[in-house]
């Protein structure tokens, strides 16, 4: 009993026979687990048997890292040379970026690491490298996929290469390739064993051929961690990416404001809004003064609310001139036209540049006198004096030269943007964010077209322009007092011919008993002027001036 005991005891066993037998089995069970478990599976190659072979064992961690342990068996008095590219070709004009770090090498051999590429130099006998890989992990319609090359840029002749890849998941699918850069062939052999472990090998690849593996993951087992950079080639630098997708979409917003903008603008100057309540006179009686909103002139005035000057304007200054005491307007019956203009007073610093500008052309050189008709034969007409009244305006910031400013800048950043465009193209790439810089510059030059030149101010004016138009036409003559009502008469006369009101402005005065005296005009040899003349002459001052008919767009 005891000997059957013994011989059936592995090992020293306990005296009860169902505890000895019961442990036996457990050792065998432990004996043959660990027996029959692969190095791989423990996450460290074995050593390879053959020269020129290799032992592989990847490792898809957790955060989607590569950990690769590669063992390689080099013959005695020989090196062997790995490079991988770090920077290789993808579909659309990229390139995939793959990251190595954490380099260990145990055995004769060193590596270095640069922007584009990891090479690895051993020497004869066995040599075991380890490393991490970032960027093998894709993602794609749902699936995780992870890429690496086993072999692939060794300068020798490998007889034998096997490896084994283990993840967090079971693997739905493998592939391997083997062979020259590009084809198809596919490796010795690739499977997946029940617990989960992949295998690959694969004989006889020449220098220079390579073993790539590609596993699908089941969705979310790790991260995707792939990086794509345009490719550095011209294409590429005109790839769509993330940084540019921004600016276009930063790009497209400025466009939306941009046009709102301008559309608030546009309608603001198009519909300036009501009149605004503006009184004509301040003051009584004798200390009574005319006051023209925000001291706009009457040349000025037709400008600011069409946004055109013609021969209107021009003629409301020469008649403003003469109620200020700078003309005298002289009546003439045996002249074909009849009026004469007078110098009275030389130009002194009350008269504005555009005002000194009329005078000079009037009178230049010290003449004394000038015949409406010699005007009109010199053909004096608005565009003598234009560039006068368009900077009188925009020095007053009734109108701006922004939009003809703003179209040569467009057309200066469509330049710098062509410039910035190549310069992308040939060096970092981003080319994109150049054709950003033409269209915003391309824009910039059209819609300066549609900016309206009138400011808020000009807007503004315009609505107290109205007011005094409405006050012209509702004014009663005989409703002014005497002592105001030759101030009044005169001093809004060029306002109401600048406005298209001279006529009744003037009928209105005409039709009073013993009505207010013009000091400005007269017959020859009489001292009294005539009302009922002042309205033909501010006609024929217009007809004069009117030699050049077609008003044109302040040009800022």
């Amino acid at each position: 009993m005891n000997s059957r005991d013994s011989s059936s005891c592995c090992g020293p066993c306990p005296r009860n026979y169902r505890t000895k037998r019961t442990t036996c089995v457990l050792l065998a069970v432990l004996l043959l687990v660990l027996g029959a478990a692969p190095a791989g599976a423990q996450g460290e190659p074995s050593l390879p048997a053959l020269p020129n072979s290799a032992e592989i064992s990847l490792k898809v961690e957790r955060d989607g890292a590569l950990s690769v342990v590669e063992a390689v068996s080099v013959p005695s008095e020989a090196t062997m040379t790995r490079r991988i590219p770090l920077r290789t070709a993808a579909p659309r004009d990229r390139d995939r970026i793959i990251g190595i770090r954490d380099v260990v090498i145990e055995g004769a051999g060193n590596s270095e690491l640069t922007d584009d590429e990891f090479t690895i130099r051993l020497k004869g006998g066995t040599s075991i490298v380890r490393y991490t890989v970032d960027g093998a992990v894709a993602e794609a319609d749902g699936l995780v996929r992870v890429g690496w090359q086993l072999a692939g840029g060794w300068d020798g002749r490998l007889e034998l290469v096997r490896a084994s890849f283990a993840a967090p998941s079971i693997p739905n699918a493998v592939t391997c390739f083997a062979g020259p850069e590009g084809s198809r062939a596919h490796c010795g052999g690739a499977q997946i064993s029940h617990s989960g472990l992949t295998r690959f090998n694969q004989q006889n690849l020449a220098a220079g051929q390579r073993m790539e593996i590609s596993v699908e993951l089941p969705a979310g087992t790790v991260p995707a961690n792939a990086r794509l950079e345009p490719s550095k080639t011209l294409a590429g630098a005109f790839v769509l990416t993330a940084p540019v997708g921004w600016a276009w979409g930063g790009f497209a917003l400025a466009l939306v404001a941009a046009a709102v903008a301008l559309a608030l603008l546009r309608r603001r100057d198009k519909h300036p809004g009501d009149a605004l309540p503006v009184r004509l006179l301040t003051g009584k009686d004798d200390q009574a003064a005319f006051a023209s909103p925000d001291g706009v002139l009457p040349g000025q005035a037709g400008l600011v609310l069409s946004g055109r000057a013609d021969a209107v304007d021009l003629a409301a200054t020469v008649v403003d001139l003469a109620v200020r005491n700078y003309l005298w307007v002289s009546e003439e019956p045996g002249e074909l036209t009849g009026w004469r203009l007078v110098r009275r007073n030389p130009p002194d610093e009350q008269l504005t540049a555009f005002e000194r500008a009329v005078f000079d052309v009037l009178l230049p050189d010290g003449r004394e006198s000038v015949l409406l008709s010699e005007i009109q034969a010199a053909r004096i007409g608005i565009e003598t004096v234009r560039g006068a009244l368009a900077g009188s305006v925009v020095e007053r910031g009734w109108y701006s030269r922004l939009p003809a400013k703003l179209t040569r800048v467009g057309l200066r950043v469509c330049f710098y943007g062509l410039f910035l465009t190549i310069l992308l193209a040939l060096t970092v790439g981003y080319a994109q964010l150049g054709l950003i810089v033409i269209a915003a510059g391309a824009v910039l030059a059209a819609a300066a077209r549609w900016l309206p030149t009138r400011t808020g101010a000009g807007v503004t004016l315009h609505r107290r322009l109205l007011g005094v138009r409405d006050a012209l036409l509702t004014t009663k003559p005989a409703a002014v007092p005497k002592l105001e009502r030759e101030v009044l008469l005169s001093r809004a006369l060029p306002y109401a011919l600048a406005l298209g009101e001279q006529e009744q402005w003037v009928a209105g005065f005409a039709a009073l008993k013993g009505g207010p005296k013009i000091y400005w005009y007269g017959r020859e040899a009489a001292d009294e002027g005539e009302i009922a003349r002042v309205s033909d002459f501010t006609a024929a001052v217009v007809g004069t001036f009117a030699a050049t008919r077609q008003g044109r767009r302040l040009e800022a």
